[in-house]
């Protein structure tokens, strides 16, 4: 076959595939410097020498610029050298990559003149906490918001200027019933008072209320039913207040209810029952409703989905109890549990529920035998939208027996799985290679037996991600890099 008939479909995203090709030698990697549609990828690879940074900042290509300043490898000079440079992108894109970066480069930025990059300076875990502890009186209240945020664990201090922000924005952000990380701050008990009595920050204090009778009876009568779910997750709600916040008109209400610990069985059955039945039932919201009842509408039709993706710590806790439980969001928390005896494992493994068994392949990969691992890969359809993680990880490994069996095997996404066997042979990659199902096509592409016509068709193959798949082949000849270099014109 002649090299024209050979020509990429997808030019564009082979050149990406070389781009971050291990293999890709030195002069090459110059010429990629030059391609006006990479996105700057070539300039994230690990191996630029500093010649080559030099020449990239040289250049003072915006997309080169930036992917530089992803780079976890560029050293500090370079980094404070850019750090002075006119792109807010670029200075920004220093700070998402701080782990490694000097204090010199982070202490140029945090009075960046761009809100943007101190806004990712407030977000970042890498800031030190002195600097960080400076943008609590930034002019900017989505900054400080961004701060509360993500800075769940800020000295004392910082957090009270926070809570007592003169923006309603800050202080919601600072006292909420969601924030980036764990563990949630807790508000100093002298602001309690306050906190509770300001609309914007009384959902997130009500966990850590002290329920005397005026405060429980505030809360439970209270018309924003954040606050009233919020205290329906509180340790100390009495009974009889659970019983009410049980068949709350607001169903996100009774989600909170039903993951209570000591919540009755026929009380959680009855809200499991009335949750679904009443969400199904609800009309559309009018045109001219206001903004609150909007929102209730979605938190309610969205409560069948809570319940099922509910995570109890309590039951993952005490797992056993629950792995028969009829509720997916018990089993799937007790399959959580790095705990659990083998044969309760083999029961979650074997569930019915797709959720249930991924979550414990995950939890104990160890105790999955190739045959129940095969089991659970071929009954995988994806059901399930939050199941997307498994199609991104490689949780489940097989022999290479089983692998090599897997490149004739009916279901695309286990022919897919073949090449991971390092050792397979070259007639069962060059079949992968013209698999009709681009996922399989894919998975051979960068493997080390495919024979090369197998690879050159690959490059121009009608798949894009083929393509690219294909052009990072660390195996692919200089030869035909080179070629491929002339084409695009490089």
């Amino acid at each position: 076959m002649d090299a024209d008939a050979l020509t990429p479909v997808h030019l564009d995203k082979v050149m990406d595939g070389l781009a971050v090709n291990s293999a890709l030698p030195a002069p090459m990697v110059r010429r990629l410097f030059a391609w006006p549609r990479g996105g700057g990828k070539v300039a994230r690879r690990p191996d630029l020498t500093e010649d080559m940074l030099a020449e990239i900042i040289a250049m003072d290509d915006h997309w080169l610029l930036h992917g530089l300043a992803l780079n976890d490898r560029l050293p500090d000079r370079f980094r404070i050298r850019l750090a002075a440079h006119q792109d807010k992108a670029v200075r920004s894109a220093l700070v998402v990559r701080a782990a490694t970066a000097p204090r010199e480069m982070l202490e140029q930025l945090i009075d960046d003149p761009d809100p943007q990059v101190r806004a990712y300076l407030a977000r970042g875990q890498h800031t030190p906490p002195d600097l960080r502890a400076r943008l609590v009186a930034d002019s900017v209240p989505s900054i400080r918001a961004a701060l509360a945020k993500h800075w769940t664990q800020a000295p004392e201090a910082v957090r009270r200027i926070l809570l007592t922000d003169p923006e309603a924005e800050v202080r919601a952000a600072a006292c909420s019933t969601y924030f980036a990380y764990r563990p949630h701050p807790v508000p100093p008990s002298d602001l309690l008072p306050t906190l509770l009595a300001d609309p914007v920050t009384r959902a997130g204090a009500v966990i850590h209320a002290v329920l005397d009778a005026d405060t429980l009876l505030r809360l439970a009568g209270d018309p924003d039913s954040e606050v009233r779910a919020e205290l329906a997750r509180h340790p100390d709600l009495p009974p009889s207040v659970r019983e009410a916040l049980a068949v709350d008109p607001a169903l996100s209400v009774r989600v909170k209810v039903f993951a209570r610990p000591d919540t009755p069985e026929h009380v959680r059955a009855q809200i499991h029952t009335s949750v679904h039945e009443l969400s199904r039932s609800m009309a559309d919201p009018s045109p001219d409703a206001d903004d609150e009842t909007v929102l209730q509408w979605y938190l309610d039709v969205a409560a069948p989905t809570e319940l099922r993706i509910l995570r109890l710590q309590w039951v993952t806790a005490d797992p056993l109890p629950h792995i028969d439980s009829p509720y997916v969001a018990f089993r799937v928390s007790a399959a959580l549990s790095k705990a659990l005896p083998a044969d309760a494992v083999a029961r979650l493994l074997d569930d019915e529920e797709e959720i249930v068994r991924l979550t414990m392949a995950r939890t104990a990969p160890h105790l999955v035998d190739p045959t129940t691992a095969e089991n659970i890969e071929r009954r995988y359809r994806r059901r399930d939208k939050f199941t997307f993680w498994w199609d991104n990880e490689e949780v489940l490994t097989f022999p290479s027996e089983a692998l090599r069996r897997f490149a004739t095997d009916p279901e695309p996404r286990l022919r897919s799985f073949a090449p991971r066997d390092p050792n397979l042979p070259s007639e069962l990659a060059e079949k992968l290679a013209s698999d009709p199902e681009d996922r399989v096509r894919r998975a051979v592409a960068p493997h080390r037996n495919l024979p090369l016509p197998s690879l050159y068709r690959l490059l121009a193959d009608s798949s894009e991600h083929v393509a690219e798949a294909a052009g990072a082949s660390p195996f692919l000849p200089v030869e035909r890099m080179e070629w491929l270099l002339t084409r695009a014109g490089l």
